[in-house]
């Protein structure tokens, strides 16, 4: 493990890099798509363009290789990789609204040990080292404290109700559900990292991610643990590259989400399979 100084010393060097080019990322906000990457899923030249000036500087002044989104890397579960994600809510970014932002995390054998989240149309930078604490524009916050799940807003991913990936859209139908009945608020941004960031921040009690690409979860569970927050995958095992899906939360909140999670893509599918057997 990276010596305490050191770690110090990289997010102080990562700090310094997003700042350069967040003058450059609301510049280019509206970028039109420009590369495909798959269903309702693209990116713009200004992920390519950051993507390189962030992954040199980085590669330059620290001497740690990058795991970048668009151009790849090396293994983020195995040595120290950064992991870099350019512009995080790009189909935001490109429609012209502001919750996008830059990811990026220290990772140390599949844990990350540092994240930040750059969200420079909104004014906002979020740091930390994972045992904290955690930095909002430059000011250390206090720890989180525990919450009630009805007395918080809880960030949840977008879905498609027809999608078949890792977590279906019929289960995140199912979670998203029964979260109404039970939070304040529900709220879909649109960026992970936002989510994960307010979550660490404390605007919003809680997230939960049905994605599993590394470069939008890694920085934010960073972020959380620094604030003294709980993050895992909807198993419930602390969260670390290669799981698939993340539930991150203020102490006591992180229970109540987990087990609603578990409840309803359990519930989801036995239904599915129930429904699969009436058709045979």
């Amino acid at each position: 493990m990276t010596d305490p100084a050191d770690l110090n010393r990289l997010l102080a060097v990562a700090s310094g890099v997003l700042d350069e080019v967040a003058e450059r990322f609301v510049a280019g906000h509206g970028a039109p798509r420009s590369v495909d990457k798959g269903p309702n899923d693209f990116a713009t030249d200004l992920d390519l363009e950051l993507e390189r000036r962030i992954s040199g500087a980085l590669a330059e002044r620290t001497g740690i290789p990058v795991h970048g989104e668009e151009f790849g890397g090396p293994s983020a579960g195995e040595g120290t990789v950064w992991l870099l994600d350019p512009i995080d809510g790009t189909i935001n970014y490109s429609a012209g609204l502001p919750m996008a932002g830059i990811l990026l995390a220290l990772v140390e054998d599949g844990e990350p040990v540092l994240g930040l989240t750059w969200l420079p149309l909104t004014n906002q930078r979020f740091a930390g080292i994972a045992d904290g604490p955690l930095l909002v524009n430059g000011e250390p916050t206090e720890p989180l404290q525990p919450a009630r799940l009805e007395d918080v807003m809880i960030a949840v991913g977008s879905f498609d109700i027809d999608s078949r990936g890792r977590v279906p859209g019929t289960r995140r139908l199912a979670v998203i559900t029964e979260l109404s009945r039970r939070v304040a608020r529900l709220r879909m941004h649109g960026s992970t990292g936002a989510d994960l960031a307010f979550t660490a921040g404390g605007a919003i009690g809680g997230a939960v991610v049905f994605g599993h690409h590394p470069w939008d979860n890694a920085a934010g569970v960073a972020l959380v643990r620094a604030a003294g927050g709980i993050a895992t995958d909807f198993a419930g095992r602390p969260w670390r590259i290669g799981s698939g899906s993340v539930v991150a939360a203020a102490p006591g909140v992180h229970g109540e989400i987990l087990k609603i999670v578990q409840s309803a893509t359990e519930r989801s599918v036995a239904e599915q399979l129930g429904s699969e057997g009436d058709r045979t």
